[in-house]
């Protein structure tokens, strides 16, 4: 019955028209709010569940769980079976509370891990702001690949300082901010933060068109040049 699936050119052809007609069910949304795009929306999310829960299990429940407690012996995590039922309990109005056992157990452990990785990626940033040499020396300019003038990595580091004072002055929310110096530092530190808001919006819509481009040259080199070329 599906013998024509077999040719890998007729199989090719599926996929295009198939991830066409994704394609341009999920852009229809740039029209109006549609049932086409309700679908495929929903379609989509029901793929990425389906693959969530695939890799979930692959790369972590069997390698990690199942494998050990069937294969090597480890037959203590059985007991996470039990305590996994435990997040289900939530649907118990009963029983609730037995839900509420497990959550702040894993929010707490989440918490923890948070934190871990908060100190270890940003702790070192606060290290070195604080170390920056403010004026060049032999070895920081044989180590700055950067430095093209004599003051050019002196300014680099100062500016690097004034940005990192006015954005603390900024967020120092424990006094009152009075006279002249302390507000404008302050306002410097929040025209920073609004340049570094809008650097990351930029980043964020650039990543967006060089995904709708993306998807654009597909339609156009593989679908439609495709149907024009009889290969569709």
């Amino acid at each position: 019955m599906f013998d024509f699936l077999a040719d890998a050119n007729t199989v090719k052809v599926i996929k295009i028209w198939v991830a066409a007609l994704c394609t341009l069910g999920i852009y229809s949304i740039l029209y109006k709010e549609n049932k086409v795009f309700r679908f495929f929306e929903h379609l989509f999310i029901g793929v990425a569940t389906g693959y969530t829960i695939y890799i979930t299990w692959n790369d972590t429940l069997k390698p990690r769980w199942w494998v050990p407690m069937t294969e090597k012996g480890e037959w203590w995590w059985a007991f996470a079976v039990p305590a996994g039922l435990l997040f289900y309990m939530i649907y118990s109005k009963k029983n609730v509370w037995m839900s509420r056992l497990i959550f702040g157990l894993f929010f707490g452990a989440a918490a923890g891990r948070s934190f871990q990785g908060f100190a270890a990626l940003y702790f070192p940033q606060v290290r070195s702001a604080i170390n920056v040499p403010l004026f060049n020396t032999p070895e920081s300019r044989a180590a700055d690949a950067y430095w093209l003038t004599p003051f050019s990595s002196a300014a680099n580091n100062l500016l690097f300082l004034a940005i990192v004072v006015s954005i603390t002055t900024y967020f120092l929310f424990s006094f009152e901010q009075k006279g002249k110096v302390i507000p404008a530092v302050s306002r410097f530190g929040r025209y920073v933060l609004m340049f570094a808001f809008g650097a990351i919006f930029g980043s964020t819509i650039m990543a967006r068109m060089g995904l709708l481009i993306g998807r654009v040259y597909f339609l156009v080199n593989d679908w439609i040049k495709g149907l024009l070329l009889g290969q569709g």
